[in-house]
């Protein structure tokens, strides 16, 4: 309810170099770390999730591979 992003989602699905400007959607968002860690944790492939491309989220899997929790790691808890 409260992301930038709301009502754009087939913005946030571009493709090449148009993923750098669907980024630009995520600066400032307000849920923009609860966001990436659902999609980190989860493992979503496709679009544009909280500031990072799939390749990006792709590669800091990959060099974090001991990270069990997104959530937990990225959104700070009440």
């Amino acid at each position: 309810m409260r992301a930038k992003c709301r009502g754009q989602q087939d913005d946030l699905f571009p493709e090449a170099a148009e993923q750098k400007r669907a980024r630009l959607i995520c600066g400032g968002c307000p849920v923009r770390s609860e966001c990436l860690a659902e999609a980190l944790d989860n493992r979503i492939e496709w679009g544009v999730w909280g500031g990072m491309t799939e390749r990006e989220r792709r590669q800091l899997l990959r060099q974090r591979s001991d990270v069990t929790s997104w959530a937990r790691l990225l959104v700070k808890q009440s």
